[in-house]
C-alpha cells in the first residue's frame, strides 16, 4: 500500500518513561544584534512603551509565548562585552564599537534594563560572561554585582544604581562558541579547557550553587567536534553542569524534503554529545552526569542575502530579519519534539532569538508587534508539554531524503502530566502532498478522551504572517479525530504541526 493509505502507529504507555521536561527547555535568546534590543523589546517613546522603556505589547507576547528563561547578552556580542558600560546612569554610559556584528553599542539597554525585563515577564535569567577578551576576574566581578548581598564595592554600587536586592542568578554560560574562528578571542580547546574550569572554579568559590555552561562546538561541521567537547569536559568535569549546542537550519538548494528532516540531524547530534559526555565521565571515573543546554537552535536562512541594506557601524540596524513560512513553522515544531524526545539529558535550551531576529516576534519601529508562524508551536509546547515524557516507538511509512535516506513521515512525541494523567502529543507530518492516517494506541494511559486537536498547516506552504496581515497563519481544529476503543484515531494535514490533548475520563 502507499503511504496515502497506510496509518502511522505508535503506543502510548505510562511505564515506559524518558525524563521530566525542565521548564527550562522553553527558553530564549536575547542579544544585542540588529534590533532584537532596541525597536525590539526597548523602544523609550513607543506608544506602548513603559516607564523604562520597554515595550508592553512585546512583553504581552513573551508572555504568551510561553518563554522561562533567557539568555544574555549573547552569542557573538558576549566576547567583547564590558559589562560595566551597562550599569550605571544611563546618560553616562559610553558608547562602544561592536566587533560582532560591526555596529555599534550605546549601552542604553543594559544589565539592569535586562533584569528589569526578566521581572516583569517573569523568565529567569541566564547569563554569560566575556571568555573572549576577557577572563577570570571579570567573571568574578560581575558576579559580586549581579548576586552578592551587599557590604562589598561592587554590591554596594549594584544599590547605588537602584537595585538594592542581588539579582540570583543562577545559571551562567562560560563564553559562547568559543571553538569558533569568527569569535572574538577564539581559542583551542586545550586554551578554552583551562580558562573555563578556572572561571568556573573561582565562580563557585563566591557561590558553590551555581549551575554553569561549558561551551560545546558551535556546530556538528566544525572540525573539531566531539574532540572539542572531550578536551573542554575533561578539563572543566566538576566544576560545570552543561555543556553547550547550536544548531542552526535552513532549506538549501530546493531540497525541502531533507529540510523537513532536519530533526534527524539535531537528535543525532544530542545523541553524539551524550555519548562523549558519558565517554568523559567513564574515564574520568566520574559519577555525576553532565547535561546538555541547546541554547541556540531555529531555522536560520543564512545563506540568504539581507533585504536590507546595512552600512558598518549602524546603530541596531536591520540584521537577521527572517520571514518564516508554514513550512519554516513544521520545521521549527520538529525540532521542539527533537528536544522533547531527549528530556533526560536536554535540561535548557534557547530559541535563538526573541524579537525581531530569526525570532517568533516582530515588531516595527513605533509600529505594531505580531507573531511569526513559529510563534504557535512554542507556545504550544510550552503551555502544554510539561510533565514527563512518554517513549513514543513509531511505525511510520517512510519518504526518501538526499541527506538522510529514508525518513519517518511521521515525528513524535507525547508528554503526561503524572499528577491529572492528562496526556499532550506533538506530531509533524513531514509529507508535502499527503495526509498520513495515525491510530495512537492508548492502553498504558488513562487519558482517552479528546480535549482538541489542534493543526497548524495551510494550502500555501509558503504563507506567513505580517504587519499586514498578522493572523494570515494560526492553528485551527482539525476534523475526525476520535477515540474508539482505546485508540485515538487521526489524520494529519499534509506539512503540518499538530497538537493533539488527552484527558482522563471522569466518572
Amino acid at each position: 500500500m502507499s503511504h496515502r493509505t497506510t496509518p502511522a502507529r505508535f503506543t502510548l504507555d505510562l511505564a515506559f518513561g524518558i525524563g521530566v521536561v525542565n521548564p527550562r527547555l522553553y527558553g530564549s535568546f536575547v542579544e544585542h544584534l540588529g534590533r532584537c534590543v532596541y525597536t525590539g523589546l526597548y523602544e523609550p517613546g513607543h506608544p506602548q512603551a513603559d516607564s523604562e522603556g520597554l515595550r508592553q505589547d512585546v512583553l504581552e507576547l513573551v508572555r504568551e509565548l510561553g518563554v522561562t528563561t533567557v539568555r544574555y547578552p549573547g552569542g557573538n556580542f558576549v566576547s567583547g562585552y564590558r559589562w560595566e558600560d551597562s550599569v550605571g546612569p544611563r546618560q553616562e554610559r559610553p558608547v562602544r564599537l561592536e566587533l560582532a556584528w560591526k555596529t555599534t553599542e550605546t549601552n542604553e539597554f543594559g544589565l539592569g534594563e535586562f533584569m528589569d525585563f526578566c521581572a516583569k515577564t517573569g523568565m529567569e535569567p541566564m547569563m554569560a560572561v566575556n571568555l573572549g577578551t576577557r577572563g577570570v576576574e571579570d567573571a568574578l566581578r560581575l558576579l559580586e554585582y549581579s548576586n552578592h548581598p551587599g557590604g562589598t564595592q561592587l554590591s554596594d554600587l549594584r544599590a547605588a544604581h537602584g537595585d538594592k536586592e542581588p539579582y540570583r542568578i543562577r545559571m551562567w554560560c562560560l563564553g559562547n562558541e568559543m571553538d569558533g574562528t569568527w569569535q572574538i578571542g577564539h581559542k583551542t580547546a586545550e586554551e578554552y579547557g583551562r580558562l573555563a574550569a578556572e572561571t568556573a572554579r573561582a565562580m563557585k568559590m563566591i557561590d558553590p550553587d551555581l549551575e554553569l555552561v561549558a561551551c560545546g562546538s558551535s556546530g556538528t561541521a566544525i572540525k573539531t567536534f566531539a574532540a572539542w567537547e572531550a578536551t573542554v569536559l575533561e578539563a572543566t568535569y566538576d566544576n560545570v553542569e552543561h555543556v553547550s549546542l547550536h544548531a542552526y537550519y535552513e532549506e538549501i538548494d530546493g531540497d525541502r524534503d531533507s529540510f523537513l528532516a532536519s530533526a534527524v540531524d539535531m537528535e543525532h547530534y544530542i545523541e553524539s554529545v551524550v555519548a562523549t559526555c558519558d565517554h568523559v565521565r567513564a574515564k574520568l571515573k566520574a559519577t555525576k552526569r553532565i547535561n546538555l543546554s541547546f541554547d541556540e537552535w531555529n531555522v536560520w536562512y543564512q545563506q540568504r542575502p539581507n533585504p536590507h541594506p546595512v552600512e558598518d557601524w549602524q546603530q541596531a540596524p536591520r540584521l537577521l530579519e527572517d520571514v518564516y513560512t508554514v513550512t519554516d513553522a513544521v520545521v521549527f515544531g520538529s525540532m521542539l519534539i527533537a528536544l522533547l524526545r531527549h528530556a533526560d539529558r536536554v535540561t535548557a535550551a534557547s530559541l535563538a532569538q526573541l524579537v525581531n531576529v530569526i525570532a517568533p516576534i516582530m515588531t516595527e519601529p513605533g509600529g505594531p508587534a505580531w507573531r511569526q508562524t513559529t510563534f504557535f508551536p512554542f507556545a504550544q509546547a510550552s503551555a502544554h508539554g510539561r510533565g514527563r515524557v512518554l517513549r513514543v516507538d513509531v511505525d511510520s511509512p517512510t519518504y526518501t531524503t538526499a541527506k538522510f535516506g529514508e525518513v519517518p513521515l511521521l515525528h513524535a512525541t507525547a508528554v503526561i502530566d503524572d499528577e491529572t494523567g492528562d496526556v499532550t502529543v506533538f506530531a509533524v507530518n513531514r509529507s508535502q502532498t499527503d495526509a498520513l492516517p495515525l491510530d495512537i494506541d492508548l492502553r498504558g494511559v488513562d487519558a482517552h478522551a479528546l480535549v482538541e486537536h489542534l493543526v497548524l498547516a495551510d494550502s500555501d506552504p509558503e504563507a506567513v504572517n505580517t504587519a499586514d496581515r498578522p493572523d494570515r497563519v494560526a492553528p485551527h481544529p482539525a476534523t475526525g479525530t476520535t477515540v474508539t476503543d482505546g485508540v485515538l484515531h487521526a489524520e494529519l494535514e499534509p506539512l503540518s504541526w499538530n497538537m493533539i490533548r488527552l484527558t482522563a475520563e471522569q466518572g
